[in-house]
């Protein structure tokens, strides 16, 4: 089976199985256009021969008023239908437009991690959204040419007896004009595509870009270090590089196009010529010979229409697939099925080496550590030292590069994977808040799916023990105060503390077995993250924890301590163990910062 016969039946699979699993009622309403379609040339290959013939016979007057109403009404009829049935169409599309951006979202949410960082991914997913939206058209747009080219095919076959009793001829200049216009369509649909896949990198920067300049979260830095006239000119630069490509595949398409209009012209000449030669000769009678230009139209037409439809479909299906093949991206990680059993676990890292795909910088170097049930473990190292690399490999973010870890003498890989990420409870430094009401933040449920009691309970519960209920309940409108304010201009701006305390509040909400604070509090000084460790070492009791910072503050409240240094463990011990070591990393680290923890 050839390519482009692979990928047409790949894309019409999947989405005419989504389309019928979503809303059945858009293919009756396409079907029935479709016939309405095929039988609109009728109406003039019948109707104005026959009042012809009666201008040019009997000249009755009641046959012509009849003739001359039908022909109006039924044209009004199918217009009027034709109308009510491209409206509805095209509510249909909005609909297939919000289902598969949604399912879009989806797949974007549940990919690895990892492939949130590889460019192949992001390319793919940019390729995916425009080739979706603006170049396939989405369903409407798969749809019209596939029932399109049925409806020129029921057509062409109504015409066709018709000029092969009376101008079998035509069928032949049909047919050599229909195929140049077909090779030169086929040049143009092969420029716009290249152009497509050139096109594609330039969007993804040209939107990064224009989503830059308008987000208030860049406004500070944008105003306060006078980048504008920076990012202002980036823009226009590939605004230039951007019209420059659709530049160069017009001035391509131009002479095709013009070229592509002149075989209609011939077509036209010759037809005209050959029926203008029968009527001459006595062959077919004047309505006759009018009947036969409008079938040989028809009929031209239909078959033009049949060859660019599929055109079409094939282009607008290569499009399309590009959202087909994100939506099968292989997954970057394997997937285990073994069940996660309930309680504390045995976390071990055994001769772990790490680096990020697309680097050659190894971050972690065979590291061998145990972290066991219910332990609080402080993660300690200067920036680039590979701990917070550790947490996501820990999380199965990514996977290691050599070596394995395991929970409870068993690797990772084997779990269920959403049943493994149940485990942990992070809140890393660069978290992020919605711009939801802040009981959907806390429990991540819409409110609409809440339990009143019990799951205002909690939320209560959790805000009390981090000290925020009373800040939240001092809100116009309590938990349902919105965070931010895109969608609510009664939304709040919470403090960078706020964020964090509610961060945590989401951590304490899910209940994990294991609990990870990864710098949280780095905007804060010292002393105030000490404060939060401290309290917030009271609400993990019991569980595991794992503190990651490159300050002490969380370490006199553990266990143990892994120092860091140039990606592996370089010490480990007590905090008493470690502060006077000689020349020992941590021992420096604590003698640098310890002004800040003397009482």
């Amino acid at each position: 089976m050839k390519k482009t016969d692979h990928v047409i039946r790949n894309v019409y699979a999947y989405f005419l199985t989504e389309g019928w699993k979503t809303h059945k009622g858009f293919f009756a309403v396409r079907s029935i256009k479709m016939l309405l379609q095929s039988l609109t040339p009728f109406l003039s290959i019948y109707f104005i021969p026959a009042i012809i013939a009666e201008l040019m016979g009997e000249k009755r007057a009641d046959r012509l008023i009849g003739l001359a109403a039908a022909l109006v009404l039924l044209e009004f009829v199918l217009s009027v239908l034709l109308g009510t049935f491209n409206n509805l169409i095209e509510r249909y599309g909005q609909k297939f437009e919000n289902h598969f951006q949604m399912i879009l979202s989806r797949r974007i949410m549940e990919l690895d991690f990892q492939m949130t960082e590889d460019k192949k991914a992001l390319d793919q997913l940019e390729l995916a959204k425009n080739g979706m939206s603006w170049y396939s058209g989405g369903m409407n747009g798969l749809m019209e040419p596939f029932f399109s080219f049925l409806s020129n095919l029921i057509t062409l076959l109504g015409v066709v007896v018709l000029l092969i009793v009376n101008a079998p001829i035509v069928l032949v200049i049909a047919a050599v004009i229909v195929a140049a216009a077909t090779l030169i369509n086929g040049k143009l649909n092969q420029i716009e595509q290249e152009g497509y896949r050139r096109l594609s990198k330039i969007n993804r920067i040209f939107g990064y870009l224009g989503w830059s300049l308008v987000d208030f979260r860049y406004g500070k830095d944008i105003r306060l270090y006078g980048s504008k006239e920076m990012m202002v000119e980036k823009w226009q630069c590939f605004t230039r590089d951007w019209n420059r490509e659709n530049v160069e595949i017009a001035n391509r398409q131009l002479p095709l196009q013009l070229l592509r209009d002149g075989t209609q012209i011939l077509h036209d000449i010759a037809v005209y010529f050959y029926l203008g030669v029968l009527a001459i000769l006595g062959k077919i009678t004047i309505a006759t010979c009018i009947q036969m230009v409008n079938a040989a139209g028809t009929f031209t037409g239909s078959l033009r229409n049949m060859v660019f439809c599929y055109q079409d479909i094939l282009k607008r299906a290569n499009y399309a697939n590009e959202f087909v093949k994100f939506m099968d991206y292989p997954p970057a990680m394997p997937k285990g099925t073994l069940d996660v059993k309930e309680g504390k676990h045995i976390f071990e890292f055994r001769n772990l080496s790490f680096t990020y795909p697309g680097s050659e910088v190894q971050v972690l170097k065979n590291v061998n550590l145990t972290i066991r049930e219910g332990e609080h473990l402080s993660v300690v190292g200067l920036n680039g030292a590979g701990k917070t690399t550790l947490v996501k490999l820990m999380c199965r973010l990514y996977d290691p590069t050599e070596g394995e870890i395991l929970m409870d003498g068993i690797n990772i890989k084997e779990y269920d994977y959403q049943q493994y990420m149940q485990v942990f409870a992070p809140v890393f430094q660069d978290f992020k808040l919605f711009a939801f009401k802040i009981r959907e933040n806390l429990l991540l449920k819409d409110s609409e799916e809440m339990d009143p009691v019990t799951d205002e309970a909690l939320a209560r519960g959790t805000l009390r023990k981090i000290g925020m209920e009373e800040k939240v309940d001092s809100f116009k409108n309590g938990l349902d105060t919105v965070l931010f304010k895109q969608f609510d201009e009664e939304g709040i701006e919470p403090s960078g503390g706020e964020q964090q305390k509610l961060a945590i509040a989401r951590a304490l909400v899910k209940d994990a077995p294991v609990v990870i604070l990864d710098e949280p509090t780095a905007a804060l000084d010292p002393v105030a993250e000490y404060e939060i460790y401290k309290h917030f070492e009271e609400l993990v009791k019991g569980k595991t924890a794992i503190y990651i910072s490159h300050r002490l503050s969380s370490c006199q409240f553990c266990d143990h301590i892994a120092v860091f240094s140039e990606g592996g463990v370089k010490e480990y011990g007590t905090h008493e163990e470690l502060v006077d070591l000689p020349g020992g990393v941590y021992a420096e680290m604590f003698a640098a910062q310890a002004q800040y923890y003397v009482s």
